[in-house]
């Protein structure tokens, strides 16, 4: 791939600028240029956290303009509605199926969005959902679910296995790398 823009999101807690900073390093590796931009908000609150990924020839920007994005990675269904406007129509929308209440939600000044998934489906193409939560349990722990979502971001983005592997190795720390491998490999074979 020579060129991608991507935006991730999720809330806080949920390892997003993790994800983020892996796909930027496995990018660089490839000998791409990389720019990269996140928010992360009320983030240790369980807050909306977002990061903004660009790679490519040349990259001036590491902002993504509305509606340019090619791959919208959701962490939680709510935000990835949330963020959809930087999507292109064309865009692969990677959605875990969770759903988080934001405080609005629980303080009783909105509601969760009745079927946040077929939004999504009704104005995008490419719309794909997993239980990244209970393939990450299946791995060993909850705390892997980025490592899901980047092993199904993975079969898109065409960067050898090698160094996603290289670069996921160096990110996490040591006690975790096995879960984390495992996690991944699991997002991976998803929907083949």
């Amino acid at each position: 791939m020579e060129a991608a823009d991507l935006v991730f999101c999720g809330v806080g807690g949920q390892g997003v600028l993790l994800a983020s900073e892996v796909v930027a390093e496995v990018a660089l590796g490839a000998g791409l240029d990389v720019k990269k931009s996140e928010v992360h908000g009320m983030a240790q609150r369980g807050g909306s956290v977002f990061s903004h990924v660009r790679f490519g020839r040349v990259v001036y920007s590491p902002v993504i303009p509305l509606g340019k994005a090619n791959f919208l990675v959701a962490f939680e269904e709510l935000e990835a509605l949330r963020y959809a406007p930087y999507a292109s129509l064309r865009a692969r929308i990677l959605v875990n199926t969770l759903k988080v209440n934001p405080i609005t939600v629980l303080s009783g000044q909105g509601k969760y969005p009745q079927d946040p998934l077929g939004m999504l489906r009704e104005r995008f193409f490419h719309v794909e959902a997993v239980d990244a939560l209970a393939l990450a349990e299946g791995a060993g722990s909850p705390k892997v679910l980025n490592s899901v979502m980047l092993g199904l971001l993975s079969r898109y983005l065409s960067f050898p296995l090698e160094l996603w592997m290289e670069v996921l190795a160096k990110r996490v720390p040591f006690k975790a790398r096995d879960i984390n491998v495992k996690a991944f490999g699991l997002g991976r074979a998803t929907f083949s």
